[in-house]
Protein backbone atom coordinates (compact mmCIF):
# COMPACT_ATOMS: atom_id res chain seq x y z
CA UNK A 1 0.00 0.00 0.00
CA UNK A 2 1.38 3.42 -0.92
CA UNK A 3 0.38 6.04 1.57
CA UNK A 4 0.83 9.83 1.70
CA UNK A 5 1.00 11.13 5.22
CA UNK A 6 0.78 15.01 5.72
CA UNK A 7 2.38 16.59 8.51
CA UNK A 8 4.76 13.75 8.66
CA UNK A 9 7.24 15.55 10.58
CA UNK A 10 5.27 16.83 13.12
CA UNK A 11 4.54 15.33 16.77
CA UNK A 12 2.11 13.20 15.90
CA UNK A 13 2.74 12.79 12.20
CA UNK A 14 6.25 11.14 12.43
CA UNK A 15 4.23 8.92 15.32
CA UNK A 16 1.99 7.42 12.47
CA UNK A 17 5.08 7.16 10.58
CA UNK A 18 6.14 5.24 12.83
CA UNK A 19 3.48 3.10 13.49
CA UNK A 20 2.72 1.85 9.86
CA UNK A 21 6.24 1.18 9.94
CA UNK A 22 7.89 -1.10 7.05
CA UNK A 23 4.15 -2.60 6.22
CA UNK A 24 3.59 0.04 3.52
CA UNK A 25 5.01 2.61 1.19
CA UNK A 26 4.79 6.31 3.10
CA UNK A 27 5.34 9.13 1.47
CA UNK A 28 6.36 11.82 4.21
CA UNK A 29 4.70 15.14 3.34
CA UNK A 30 5.32 18.39 5.36
CA UNK A 31 4.91 22.23 5.28
CA UNK A 32 8.80 22.68 4.87
CA UNK A 33 10.72 19.57 6.69
CA UNK A 34 10.59 16.76 3.89
CA UNK A 35 11.23 16.38 0.57
CA UNK A 36 7.74 16.48 -0.81
CA UNK A 37 6.31 19.84 0.84
CA UNK A 38 2.81 20.58 0.73
CA UNK A 39 0.77 24.20 2.40
CA UNK A 40 -2.95 22.46 2.79
CA UNK A 41 -4.47 26.16 2.65
CA UNK A 42 -3.20 26.33 -0.83
CA UNK A 43 -4.95 24.88 -3.23
CA UNK A 44 -1.86 24.79 -5.91
CA UNK A 45 0.20 23.57 -3.35
CA UNK A 46 -2.10 20.43 -2.55
CA UNK A 47 -2.38 20.18 -6.65
CA UNK A 48 1.18 19.84 -7.05
CA UNK A 49 1.65 17.58 -4.45
CA UNK A 50 -1.04 15.01 -6.08
CA UNK A 51 0.84 15.14 -9.21
CA UNK A 52 4.32 14.87 -7.71
CA UNK A 53 3.12 11.96 -5.59
CA UNK A 54 1.20 9.84 -8.06
CA UNK A 55 -1.46 7.62 -7.42
CA UNK A 56 -1.85 6.14 -4.24
CA UNK A 57 -4.11 3.69 -1.75
CA UNK A 58 -4.06 6.68 1.10
CA UNK A 59 -4.30 9.73 2.30
CA UNK A 60 -3.50 10.74 6.22
CA UNK A 61 -3.26 14.11 7.55
CA UNK A 62 -2.52 15.44 10.56
CA UNK A 63 -1.81 19.10 9.61
CA UNK A 64 -3.62 22.15 9.88
CA UNK A 65 -3.36 25.33 11.93
CA UNK A 66 -5.88 26.99 14.49
CA UNK A 67 -5.80 30.01 16.77
CA UNK A 68 -6.10 28.99 20.65
CA UNK A 69 -7.10 32.52 22.49
CA UNK A 70 -10.14 33.72 24.19
CA UNK A 71 -13.43 34.69 21.93
CA UNK A 72 -13.07 38.02 23.32
CA UNK A 73 -10.08 38.85 21.63
CA UNK A 74 -10.19 36.37 18.36
CA UNK A 75 -10.29 38.40 15.05
CA UNK A 76 -11.57 37.72 11.98
CA UNK A 77 -7.67 37.01 10.83
CA UNK A 78 -7.75 34.13 13.87
CA UNK A 79 -11.04 32.59 12.45
CA UNK A 80 -9.75 32.70 9.27
CA UNK A 81 -6.77 30.94 10.21
CA UNK A 82 -8.25 28.08 11.04
CA UNK A 83 -10.87 28.22 8.19
CA UNK A 84 -8.56 27.99 5.80
CA UNK A 85 -5.99 25.66 6.85
CA UNK A 86 -7.02 23.12 8.78
CA UNK A 87 -10.64 23.09 7.94
CA UNK A 88 -10.65 24.05 3.79
CA UNK A 89 -6.88 22.27 3.90
CA UNK A 90 -7.86 19.22 4.90
CA UNK A 91 -11.91 19.49 2.79
CA UNK A 92 -9.10 20.33 0.28
CA UNK A 93 -7.08 17.31 0.02
CA UNK A 94 -10.16 15.43 -0.63
CA UNK A 95 -11.51 17.47 -3.36
CA UNK A 96 -8.56 17.79 -4.83
CA UNK A 97 -6.85 14.22 -4.16
CA UNK A 98 -10.14 11.92 -5.18
CA UNK A 99 -8.88 11.43 -8.37
CA UNK A 100 -5.19 10.50 -7.24
CA UNK A 101 -6.77 7.83 -4.21
CA UNK A 102 -6.92 4.26 -5.97
CA UNK A 103 -10.67 2.06 -5.95
CA UNK A 104 -11.00 1.24 -2.03
CA UNK A 105 -8.61 3.37 -0.70
CA UNK A 106 -8.96 5.84 1.91
CA UNK A 107 -8.61 9.38 3.44
CA UNK A 108 -8.02 9.75 7.34
CA UNK A 109 -8.45 13.77 8.55
CA UNK A 110 -7.95 14.94 11.80
CA UNK A 111 -9.91 16.86 14.62
CA UNK A 112 -9.38 16.72 17.99
CA UNK A 113 -10.65 16.71 21.25
CA UNK A 114 -11.68 20.17 21.81
CA UNK A 115 -14.81 19.65 19.49
CA UNK A 116 -16.52 17.40 21.92
CA UNK A 117 -14.21 18.73 24.98
CA UNK A 118 -14.18 22.79 24.69
CA UNK A 119 -12.21 25.10 26.67
CA UNK A 120 -11.36 28.60 27.64
CA UNK A 121 -9.69 29.63 24.60
CA UNK A 122 -10.34 26.88 22.55
CA UNK A 123 -13.84 28.68 20.49
CA UNK A 124 -11.78 28.70 16.50
CA UNK A 125 -10.27 25.32 17.16
CA UNK A 126 -13.85 23.51 18.30
CA UNK A 127 -15.35 25.03 15.49
CA UNK A 128 -12.68 23.84 13.24
CA UNK A 129 -12.59 20.16 14.58
CA UNK A 130 -16.62 19.75 14.52
CA UNK A 131 -16.66 21.34 11.13
CA UNK A 132 -13.70 18.60 9.88
CA UNK A 133 -15.84 15.82 11.52
CA UNK A 134 -19.24 17.22 9.73
CA UNK A 135 -17.52 17.15 6.48
CA UNK A 136 -16.27 13.77 6.67
CA UNK A 137 -19.77 12.07 7.60
CA UNK A 138 -21.16 13.71 4.70
CA UNK A 139 -18.62 13.56 2.24
CA UNK A 140 -18.63 9.47 3.15
CA UNK A 141 -21.78 8.98 1.84
CA UNK A 142 -21.11 10.34 -1.63
CA UNK A 143 -17.11 9.15 -2.39
CA UNK A 144 -16.97 7.27 -5.23
CA UNK A 145 -15.12 3.61 -5.94
CA UNK A 146 -15.48 2.46 -2.32
CA UNK A 147 -13.16 5.24 -1.11
CA UNK A 148 -13.42 5.95 2.39
CA UNK A 149 -13.00 9.01 4.33
CA UNK A 150 -12.88 9.23 8.47
CA UNK A 151 -11.62 11.36 10.99
CA UNK A 152 -9.35 10.51 13.82
CA UNK A 153 -9.45 13.19 17.29
CA UNK A 154 -6.64 13.05 19.42
CA UNK A 155 -6.68 13.51 22.84
CA UNK A 156 -4.26 16.16 24.32
CA UNK A 157 -0.77 14.42 23.41
CA UNK A 158 1.07 13.95 26.64
CA UNK A 159 4.60 15.89 25.23
CA UNK A 160 2.36 18.94 23.86
CA UNK A 161 1.49 19.28 27.52
CA UNK A 162 4.58 18.90 29.05
CA UNK A 163 5.96 21.84 26.77
CA UNK A 164 2.99 23.75 27.73
CA UNK A 165 3.70 23.18 31.26
CA UNK A 166 0.06 21.68 31.30
CA UNK A 167 -0.74 18.55 33.67
CA UNK A 168 -0.07 15.72 31.51
CA UNK A 169 -1.74 13.31 33.27
CA UNK A 170 -4.97 14.16 31.10
CA UNK A 171 -3.33 13.38 27.87
CA UNK A 172 -2.32 10.41 25.87
CA UNK A 173 0.90 9.12 24.55
CA UNK A 174 1.58 9.62 21.07
CA UNK A 175 2.06 6.32 20.34
CA UNK A 176 -1.74 5.27 21.55
CA UNK A 177 -3.04 8.32 19.03
CA UNK A 178 -0.80 7.20 16.27
CA UNK A 179 -2.34 3.66 16.84
CA UNK A 180 -5.40 4.74 16.53
CA UNK A 181 -4.53 5.96 12.38
CA UNK A 182 -3.30 2.85 11.83
CA UNK A 183 -6.58 1.05 12.85
CA UNK A 184 -8.07 3.03 10.99
CA UNK A 185 -6.67 2.82 7.64
CA UNK A 186 -6.36 -0.94 8.26
CA UNK A 187 -9.93 -1.08 8.67
CA UNK A 188 -13.24 -1.02 6.74
CA UNK A 189 -15.21 2.14 8.34
CA UNK A 190 -16.26 5.05 6.85
CA UNK A 191 -17.80 8.61 7.72
CA UNK A 192 -16.79 7.79 11.21
CA UNK A 193 -14.93 9.98 14.01
CA UNK A 194 -12.24 7.77 16.36
CA UNK A 195 -10.97 8.74 19.72
CA UNK A 196 -7.94 8.68 20.28
CA UNK A 197 -7.86 8.52 23.87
Amino acid sequence: MKIIVIGATGTIGSAIVQAIGGRCEVIPVSLSKSVIKVDIADQTSISKMFETTGRVDAVISAAGLAKFSPVTSLTDADFALGLNSKLMGQVNLVRLGIEYVNDNGSFTLTSGILSRKPMNGSTAISLVNSAIEGFARAAALEMPRGIRINVVSPNWVVDTLKAFNMDPSIGTPVEVIARAYVQVLEGTMNGEVVDAI
